[in-house]
């Protein structure tokens, strides 16, 4: 449990503090920190329960439709909450491995770490535009609906 409460706290500050390297207004700062340790939290537990990466694709997501919940609710861009929120995820770590094989000569790691990353930020980017289509979708249903009616 202390482990999960610590990576809740370093996820939030993370996320927080990119929001402030990116210049994001400081009356959001606490909320892109939230986020980012949401989308943190809940990678975390899937990773258990699955691979890296459809955990980061659920997480992703989960960001993306947060984001959007922020942006309007706080009336604020969608940008400033996704930005900070994927922070956590974004697989730096792995790719500066991949690049560290790769100068020593282990092409065999390096080409397995380097496929990861791959993997990984292309999960990114899918949870991004899938959280995208389900706001689309989501705001044009009430319409869709009345049209019927």
């Amino acid at each position: 449990m202390l482990h999960f409460i610590e990576q809740a706290l370093t996820s939030f500050v993370a996320s927080a503090a990119f929001g402030i390297i990116f210049n994001a207004p400081r009356r959001m700062l606490l909320h892109g920190g939230f986020v980012g340790m949401i989308g943190w939290l809940i990678y975390v537990v899937l990773e258990y329960a699955a691979d890296a990466v459809p955990a980061t694709l659920a997480a992703t997501i989960a960001v993306g439709v947060i984001s959007q919940m922020f942006s309007r609710l706080f009336r604020a861009p969608v940008i400033i909450f996704s930005v900070a929120g994927i922070i956590p995820l974004v697989p730096g770590g792995l790719a500066y491995n991949a690049m560290r094989s790769f100068v020593q000569n282990d092409y065999s790691a390096a080409m397995e770490m380097a496929a990861k990353a791959l993997m990984l930020s292309g999960a990114i980017a899918v949870g991004l535009v899938l959280s995208e289509v389900l706001n689309q979708m989501i705001r044009r249903l009430p319409g869709a609906l009345r049209a019927k009616s």
